[in-house]
């Protein structure tokens, strides 16, 4: 199938109505929606894991043949519409982190530090990467390759391997990645034209993921030598690789997951299991309504700006930046934290998006229906082909044509929890096509974290669905410690107290990159 080519995916899903209905007629009744509901198995839903698949066999959210919806979307999420935080980027990158009453749509989470946002990040650049469906164009997931492996498993980090992949690695030890510097500390290895050289480029879109993928390739050369040190036989590659790989589980599990969708639910799915995301053993896959949608609740998380490290800057002054500045594009040294540079200033301070217990910490933004402003204005090198729109906010919701996301409130109804109805969308009535009695799937659950749980976590649809995929993942990867040795604990040193736990700020210290390693 080309990738241009439009595909009927529409009869395929069954809808209750004809394709010329408006969005109100397929809306549809709880018991109706219940029985439209398909528990996910690989036969017809998906595949193999290497292609996208579907959870829910529910109706699209709208008419997606109505020529005026692709107009309603991008007016939704335009440059100063209803989704744009309205940050006022006149006052500078320093006082909207300082003085926080400037954006009072941009409201601290308390519950999250800044760094959650990076991680989650990283998280999700490892397990799914969409390089083919054409934006806005119906398409079938099942026939649409996924171009990372869709388990925990860090081939953003390691790529096939040392044998395969040897330019991610250490020529000199191979059993240890590569890493430069040319700055005051480590930066990702780059080409002459200042291209980083890892498995995934997209962990180069922002100063502050490369920084975290650094990280990583410091402590994987640093379990190395711990290892070989505790006298390790064998692969020391293979087993590094699993030590670091299974840590990082842990952190999913134990500290990233329980943030965003609350420690209830983690526990609930752990104990009773999962009731909608269940592939066969060996074929999991990543659903679209997690890809196009639910995962995609982070992008309201990012902070307009942020302080990059206490003392980067040349006159030993902090380095703050805006997430992106147009002013930055061409810049050897841009004044924004983009990524694809290098200089001495750009490096990261973790202390800012971690709580070392120096007081240094930011807390997170809160998840809600807000972007920040300079998310509106995305840089090229940031959007896959250089392809517009610009504004990430459009290009979330014509995500939800090229997959015939179904709305939001049917997907609720579906799985039985509480939906938010059209008062709660008042904002979108204006935009027409029934969007506040069937909202996209993504702008949806921002808005239902923000009425449900107050900005501080994921709710309802969003939390059932991102809970299921991420726990369902670890259950059904053989190499997972959860599915290979659920008793199993972290082994590693931490920063304090006893083995056996393992934090985000811990890997940061063993690897050496933590504010006291680095004398700051």
């Amino acid at each position: 199938m080309a990738k241009d080519e439009p595909t009927s995916g529409l009869t395929r899903r069954g809808f209750l109505t004809g394709v010329g209905a408006g969005a109100a007629a397929l809306t549809l009744t709880p018991a109706e929606a219940l029985a439209k509901v398909v528990t996910a198995r690989a036969g017809g839903l998906a595949t193999s894991p290497d292609l996208f698949g579907r959870v829910f066999n529910l109706a699209p959210f709208a008419d997606l043949n109505a020529p005026s919806l692709r107009t309603a979307l991008m007016e939704m999420g335009r440059p100063g519409g209803l989704i744009d935080a309205r940050d006022p980027l006149q006052e500078g990158p320093i006082r909207l982190i300082t003085n926080p009453e400037l954006s009072p749509n941009n409201v601290d989470n308390t519950t999250h530090t800044a760094g959650t946002t990076f991680f989650g990040q990283f998280i999700d650049h490892d397990m799914t990467f969409d390089q083919e469906s054409p934006l806005g164009v119906p398409t079938a997931p099942e026939q649409s390759p996924n171009a990372r492996t869709p388990d925990f498993d860090l081939d953003t980090v390691y790529g096939r391997g040392p044998a395969a992949d040897p330019q991610f690695y250490d020529p000199a030890d191979t059993a240890k990645l590569r890493l430069e510097s040319g700055g005051r500390f480590e930066d990702l290895p780059r080409r002459a034209n200042r291209t980083a050289i890892i498995p995934d480029p997209r962990n180069d879109e922002n100063l502050i993921i490369s920084g975290l993928h650094a990280a990583f390739l410091r402590f994987h050369n640093r379990v190395v030598d711990h290892l070989r040190a505790s006298g390790q036989q064998g692969n020391v590659f293979e087993a590094a690789r699993q030590q670091v790989r299974w840590h990082y589980q842990w952190l999913v599990l134990k500290e990233f997951l329980p943030q965003i969708i609350g420690q209830s639910v983690v526990n609930d799915i752990l104990a009773n299991g999962r009731r909608f995301y269940r592939p066969v053993a060996g074929q999991q896959f990543i659903p679209v309504e997690f890809q196009g949608a639910a995962y995609r609740f982070g992008h309201s998380m990012v902070r307009p700006s942020y302080r990059a490290n206490l003392a980067g800057n040349p006159d030993g002054t902090a380095f703050f930046g805006f997430i992106f500045d147009p002013a930055g594009q061409g810049q050897a040294d841009p004044v924004d934290l983009r990524g694809g540079a290098r200089a001495p200033r750009r490096f990261i301070g973790w202390q800012t998006f971690f709580d070392f217990g120096d007081g240094e910490v930011r807390p997170n933004k809160r998840i809600d229906s807000k972007l920040s402003t300079p998310l509106f204005n995305l840089p090229l090198a940031a959007i896959p082909s250089a392809d517009p729109p610009t504004s990430l906010a459009q290009r979330n919701l014509l995500r939800h044509v090229t997959w015939s996301l179904p709305s939001g409130q049917n997907i609720a109804r579906a799985i039985g929890v509480q939906a938010l109805e059209a008062q709660h969308f008042p904002e979108l009535q204006a935009i027409g096509h029934g969007l506040p009695a069937s909202t996209p799937l993504w702008y949806y659950v921002l808005k239902e974290a923000e009425v449900l749980a107050g900005g501080l976590r994921l709710a309802g649809v969003g939390a059932r669905i991102v809970g299921e995929v991420f726990i369902g993942l670890l259950q059904l990867d053989p190499g997972s410690f959860l599915n290979g040795n659920p008793s199993w604990r972290p082994t590693l040193p931490r920063r304090s107290g006893p083995s056996g736990d393992f934090r985000m700020v811990d890997l940061l210290t063993f690897a050496r990159v933590d504010p006291t390693s680095r004398g700051q």
